[in-house]
């Protein structure tokens, strides 16, 4: 029988499927993309009600299925949004009970960490997480996946949203930065940082970015060209972030890392994160960009793995947590 997986935790609702083996499947996917300002949680909660029968039809669709294929339902049930996150539950909860199926809410975090290794083949990566509202370095250690090191303040995606979105760019704003940098970086191969230093947001183990993004908007409103701000903004702070996960790899002794979230789409991150792992004989992972992105396969994917441990959410447990930590999850599967 298919696993359904349903992620809702923010701006996409997505439904993936999983086959009886395990094997995942491209999702079937809708964004909202506000015209104006960020993503709010009831417009986008409303846009999840709205799109929730087209892209199951879609999804079902797309692998010749109908509701008899389906053994098992996954959704998201945190950390995220509250109001997207309760619109994810409800699908789930409605269709386990219209197709007699069990449940399993799953831990949108590890969900990426777990596509991701699944689709890079790597065992034990630290994980490098990336996303709109999550920044953290990761690893497994005496079964559950512990947070090494965080974002004090905001996750890097919203960073960079934020910064776009005060330049005009709509959202996603992260797309256009990288564009905007790659172009700053080609017209000016000897480019340097002076007068385009940012604070830097080492923290310890832990991150801040709250800091750079103000300097990074003051540099545009002192007339620093755009193009080179978001070159300074890029180099900044993916550099804070691949400097606390080399440190995680020389903590653990682990000789992976594994990319997950968003912001891993950016090509700039990717090669930073390769060129760390070389020089310290590791190896570089990231998973294809529609994994890396929200996606309803990876939930999918995560509560496959939980259902051939035995587990099941029951109804009764079936509420959204979206404060839900990632070294909350106990990892029976591995």
């Amino acid at each position: 029988m298919w696993t359904l997986g349903i992620e809702s935790t923010a701006h996409t609702l997505s439904f993936g499927l999983i086959d009886p083996d395990g094997k995942p499947f491209p999702s079937s996917t809708s964004t909202i993309r506000p015209e104006k300002g960020g993503i709010h949680p009831r417009e986008a909660a409303d846009h999840h009600k709205a799109a929730a029968a087209d892209l199951l039809k879609a999804a079902l669709s797309s692998q010749s299925l109908n509701a008899n294929d389906i053994g098992a339902i996954a959704y998201s049930q945190g950390p995220g949004l509250g109001p997207c996150l309760r619109v994810g539950a409800s699908i789930a909860r409605g269709l386990a009970a219209k197709f007699d199926v069990p449940m399993i809410g799953v831990n949108h975090c590890v969900a990426h960490i777990e596509i991701g290794r699944q689709q890079c083949g790597c065992d034990d990566p630290v994980l490098l997480y990336v996303s709109g509202g999550n920044t953290q370095v990761i690893a497994r250690l005496e079964g559950k996946y512990r947070v090494l090191g965080e974002t004090l303040d905001i996750g890097i995606g919203n960073m960079l949203d934020k910064f776009a979105r005060a330049q005009g760019i709509p959202f996603p704003g992260g797309p256009v930065i990288e564009k905007l940098a790659a172009k700053w970086q080609d017209e000016n191969p000897d480019a340097n940082m002076n007068g385009l230093e940012l604070p830097y947001a080492v923290r310890g183990m832990d991150l801040a970015f709250s800091g750079v993004l103000t300097a990074a908007l003051r540099l545009v409103e002192n007339g620093k060209p755009l193009e080179a701000v978001c070159w300074s903004l890029q180099e900044h702070v993916f550099s804070a972030c691949v400097e606390v996960a080399e440190r995680a790899l020389a903590h653990t002794g682990k000789t992976e890392l594994l990319l997950g979230g968003g912001v891993a789409c950016n090509n700039r991150l990717r090669t930073m994160c390769e060129l760390m792992c070389e020089e310290r004989q590791a190896k570089s992972y990231a998973p294809p960009r529609m994994y890396c992105i929200d996606n309803g396969t990876m939930i999918g994917l995560l509560g496959w793995l939980e259902l051939q441990s035995g587990r099941v959410t029951e109804f009764d447990n079936s509420a959204i947590d979206q404060y839900l930590r990632t070294d909350q999850t106990p990892i029976i599967w591995a």
